[in-house]
């Protein structure tokens, strides 16, 4: 099973794009329409169930669903640690510490289990329910991450936002320049675009006396919506014209005559 993209410049977009959707939407479901981190956790939690199961129900590549279930997981992590961190008064630095942990565990376990960690050797699965539970708790860790750097650190929603895309920098620059694993790199640059995009996030939505752009949960959530799908649509007609390449070059064989 082919069923993940490809690890390139449009993957890190698209995922900073999702996850800082995930970041205004959560908070326009929670705060903005007064849900409730509670509730809303539960409604975005059963609205990843549903996408992951359609994910795992494929065998090939959908950007739509495969993007829908990122999105997912960005929304239901956004909630969940603002319950963690607000709701059961954990505060930011212990609910990020508690997350570190949680995604330990999961790696440890993947790792023992004798799988590989490489998303491109994700072919079964059960490596895949791993994957995506790896995937839901960096989101969950990201927020309460970029919610510790904009409100306890002191740096401000601008601030963190350029502390962690930094960090994002170096690990690029790791990752071209040195042998260290880029297994390992990529998972530390998967949950650091979680709090760039929560801090991101922020900036859009937060007012300008408070150093953000004052978009609003409503405007920010609308102007991501329409960059991701803008993405999502390109990728598909790229690799629509991709597969339609590969199968004019090896065409399927004809019945009775292959000898």
């Amino acid at each position: 099973m082919n069923k993940l993209p490809l690890i390139n410049v449009a993957f890190w977009v698209m995922k900073i794009c999702a996850t800082t959707l995930g970041e205004t939407a959560g908070d326009l479901l929670s705060m903005t329409l007064n849900v409730g981190y509670a509730m809303s956790s539960v409604i975005l939690v059963g609205f990843f169930l549903v996408t992951l199961v359609s994910q795992l129900a494929t065998h090939r590549y959908h950007p739509l669903l495969y993007w829908s279930v990122i999105l997912s997981t960005s929304t239901a992590g956004t909630t969940m640690s603002d319950y963690m961190d607000r709701t059961l008064g954990l505060g930011y630095a212990t609910g990020s510490a508690l997350l570190v942990g949680i995604l330990a565990v999961i790696f440890v376990a993947w790792r023992v289990a004798g799988y590989s960690m490489a998303v491109q050797e994700i072919r079964t699965r059960r490596v895949e329910m791993l994957y995506w539970t790896a995937i839901l708790f960096s989101n969950t860790l990201g927020t309460a991450l970029g919610d510790f750097l904009a409100d306890d650190s002191g740096l401000g929603f601008a601030g963190g936002a350029m502390l962690v895309g930094g960090l994002l920098v170096v690990v690029v620059a790791l990752a071209c320049w040195t042998r260290i694993s880029k297994v390992f790199l990529f998972w530390v640059a998967f949950v650091l675009t979680r709090p760039f995009g929560a801090t991101m996030g922020d900036v859009l939505t937060k007012s300008k006396d408070k150093g953000g752009l004052d978009f609003g949960t409503v405007g920010a959530s609308a102007i991501l919506a329409s960059v991701l799908l803008a993405c999502i649509v390109l990728v598909t007609i790229q690799l629509r014209r991709l597969r339609a390449a590969e199968a004019a070059e090896c065409p399927a064989t004809v019945p009775g005559l292959d000898g």
